[in-house]
């Protein structure tokens, strides 16, 4: 077995959690009354922990596991509806993708659903909201 596509893939998906974390850095220094720094640096992986929570979740409908599944297969793989190579838009597509699915998963399941199942704190939740075009605090 070549080991070469899966140390792509990971070096792919760690660029892509770099870049994140920069724009998150930079849009946190921008609006801090958004958003703290340190909310904003944990965005990511209390994101990650959600969709693993929903996906866990026997109260979460399966048509909604089945995009969040759908949405990880397509932010893993390397084929993008623009590639990444791309400045500033190769990674915007992502997060364009996520949040429609975070939208659809929203109304189909309730905001109150994902505050429960929320593990990072309220700042992080409520800028997740904002993302998914809910912007009410549950």
């Amino acid at each position: 077995m070549s080991w070469e596509p899966v140390v792509a893939i990971l070096a792919g998906l760690l660029v892509v959690y770099v870049v994140a974390l920069v724009l998150l850095y930079l849009y946190a220094r921008r609006n801090p009354e958004t958003v703290s720094m340190r909310s904003a640096l944990r965005l990511l992986p209390d994101l990650l922990r959600l969709l693993r929570s929903l996906l866990r979740d026997r109260e979460v409908p399966r048509s909604v596991r089945v995009l969040i599944v759908v949405l990880l297969a397509y932010l893993v793989l390397p084929i993008d509806l623009v590639p990444d190579f791309i400045p500033v838009l190769g990674y915007a597509d992502d997060l364009i993708i996520v949040a429609v699915v975070l939208r659809a998963v929203i109304r189909r399941t309730g905001p109150e659903l994902l505050a429960r199942l929320w593990t990072g704190d309220d700042d992080g939740l409520h800028v997740v909201l904002r993302l998914a075009g809910y912007a009410e605090r549950p």
